[in-house]
């Protein structure tokens, strides 16, 4: 573990935990990282009109300077689409945990509404800007609020990149959005939305909500996945404010944005994959950017007071025993400004020492096995809600009971509960289940959309 930060500043920590041990000729590498932020981030005890911004994008010696702009904007999408009648109480649930949402921003936040139909509208402050945060401005919005009416269709690209415009507009660090929807993106094609996703990825996080049970789960987890944010299901338009308050407390709780994870791999390595395992799932193989020769950086999005793992496997050059190697260098990098080289405030090693001791090399780190188990949970409930829709019931039944085997042995107690109401539990520690002969949609709903939520391992 290294922790490079100064006390002034946000702390990072780094910590690796792997079994570096391979036998001869032995070439994969796995670790977990753990990164953990502290110094800032909720401040729960610190009044939300009191709290000192960050100067942006500054040197380490700089943060928790008072900044003379804001430090962050959000915007809040809000479905207006016809069905969001049906029943009324929708759309009243939606005005309320906007609201909601509104009085929990921070005196100076830049923050604006939008009205999402088969186009996009500014519901306030209107004229293609963002209004700060205030008393009067939080009043005005929730004014703004009772005018929004349904009607129309739905088409979530538009919405999105409305909010991105207007975040572009403001020169804070933290730039996020709240996207609720109850219904699937029927008017406009799904090229138009991954188009609108691709644009949009780096430049701000979203969190993306589904309301009621008419929403395509593969939609909104998709929107939160492509956009760093969470994804969730409110079956009841009741537990729309608190959930809403929730979220934007969690964004006000941001306080460094676009960290990246960089990865260094000597010649000959190769990186195999990198996944977030906690909180939640998240591949991020893909969304490596080149920073120089055998780097790369992963996009990890705006951190506060909290701690997340990842799953790193790294592909290395084969040895002979009594040989080691160090088989990547896992940094976080924080933005500087131009000109500046990057902030690097803490880093750990990954190594591979090749051995003839087979007890020593087949011996599997608590920690990866934890995670792989996870990864494989989430990974078999999708094949078994997948396969119970096309009918298949031996398919579906032998998925899912290998889903209740994983969670209890895990202890992911959450995920247990949520596969109970979909099938029924005759042995956990075998995984021998039984289809539900009926099952309502919010149930499988909200296992499919939380099946990536996963439990801490214990260290």
């Amino acid at each position: 573990m290294a922790n490079f930060s100064k006390p002034s500043e946000h702390r990072f920590t780094v910590e690796v935990y792997q079994n570096a041990h391979l036998p001869e000729g032995g070439r994969e590498v796995n670790a977990i990282v753990t990164v953990t932020a502290t110094g800032g981030g909720t401040m729960a005890e610190t009044p939300l009109a009191s709290r000192t911004p960050l100067v942006p994008h500054q040197s380490p010696s700089s943060y928790g300077q008072r900044a003379a702009g804001p430090d962050a904007a959000v915007v809040v999408m809000v479905d207006c689409s016809g069905s969001m009648d049906y029943p009324p109480t929708k759309m009243r649930g939606a005005r309320a945990a906007t609201a909601a949402a509104i009085d929990t921003l921070r005196d100076g936040v830049a923050f604006a509404v939008v009205a999402g139909t088969h186009q996009a509208k500014e519901a306030y402050p209107g004229g293609g800007r963002l209004a700060l945060a205030d008393a009067t401005t939080r009043q005005q919005a929730k004014d703004a609020l009772r005018k929004l009416t349904p009607g129309g269709g739905t088409a979530i690209g538009t919405w999105l990149r409305l909010a991105d415009r207007l975040l572009e507009s403001s020169e804070a660090p933290i730039r996020h959005g709240i996207l609720l929807t109850d219904g699937r993106n029927e008017h406009e094609e799904p090229d138009a939305l991954r188009a609108s996703l691709q644009v949009c990825a780096g430049r701000f996080t979203c969190d993306a909500r589904g309301v009621g049970t008419d929403w395509e789960v593969k939609e909104v987890t998709g929107i939160a996945s492509a956009l760093l944010g969470t994804a969730d299901i409110v079956a009841d338009p009741a537990g729309l404010s608190a959930d809403f308050t929730r979220m934007m407390e969690n964004a006000m709780g941001k306080e460094v944005a676009d960290v990246a994870l960089r990865l260094w791999t000597p010649q000959g390595a190769e990186v195999q994959f990198l996944k977030q395992v906690a909180p939640s799932l998240e591949t991020l193989t893909e969304r490596r950017v080149d920073a120089g020769p055998r780097i790369g950086d992963y996009p990890t999005g705006s951190w506060g007071d909290e701690s997340r793992d990842y799953h790193l496997c790294v592909r290395v050059p084969a040895a002979a025993v009594g040989e080691e190697m160090l088989a990547a260098r896992v940094s976080l990098v924080l933005p500087a400004p131009a000109g500046s080289s990057p902030h690097v405030p803490a880093q750990g090693l990954v190594r591979a020492v090749w051995t003839d001791d087979l007890a020593a090399s087949t011996s599997l780190n608590p920690q990866v096995a934890h995670y792989t188990g996870q990864a494989e949970l989430a990974r078999v409930i999708q094949q078994g809600l997948d396969l119970r829709r096309s009918g298949d019931i031996d398919g579906a039944t032998a998925k899912l009971g290998r889903a209740v085997q994983l969670a209890n042995r895990s202890g992911n107690e959450d995920t247990a509960k949520l596969l109970a109401k979909v099938v029924d539990v005759v042995d956990a520690a075998t995984g021998t289940v039984r289809l539900k002969a009926k099952v309502t949609a919010e149930a499988q709903m909200t296992l499919e959309t939380r099946s990536t939520k996963t439990v801490r391992v214990k260290k």
